[in-house]
């Protein structure tokens, strides 16, 4: 309720839970991936996320090959990459200090020219059904 922009947020065990937060959202406006980012941290234990990775609404978080395919191929590290500083989990040896470090957020969605980004942001391919089938049908054929 304090953030309807969240279409679904993952805390996968690889991160450790609080050390990765994955979070799709509904974007509409620039800067709108900070604003949850921002947020997040400020909302109870979850200022203990070490990183915070935010992907658009249609990204499946809890496929982590397809948020990390997004983080790779969405970013522009000068633009995307947030780091901020603030409390860490008692547990966190990597902190610049006992329970105090640095936090990355990451803005892994699409950018447009909401974002004013200067060229075109591609489409995605997709198959059709059609050739889902045909490939299916001949999987055997291929020696896959």
């Amino acid at each position: 309720m304090m953030l309807p922009e969240v279409v679904d947020m993952n805390m996968p065990a690889e991160g450790v839970f609080h050390n990765l937060v994955i979070v799709s959202i509904k974007k509409r406006y620039p800067g709108h991936a900070r604003k949850v980012m921002s947020a997040l941290w400020g909302m109870g234990l979850m200022m203990l996320a070490k990183t915070i990775v935010v992907v658009s609404e249609h990204v499946n978080v809890h496929d982590l090959s397809e948020v990390a395919w997004r983080a790779t191929g969405n970013i522009d590290p000068r633009r995307d990459l947030m780091i901020i500083e603030g409390p860490m989990d008692d547990l966190d040896h990597a902190a610049l200090r006992h329970r105090y470090g640095g936090k990355l957020g990451v803005d892994a969605t699409e950018k447009s020219a909401l974002d004013d980004v200067a060229q075109s942001w591609p489409e995605e391919i997709t198959m059709t059904d059609e050739m889902r089938e045909r490939v299916t049908r001949r999987w055997k054929e291929y020696g896959l």
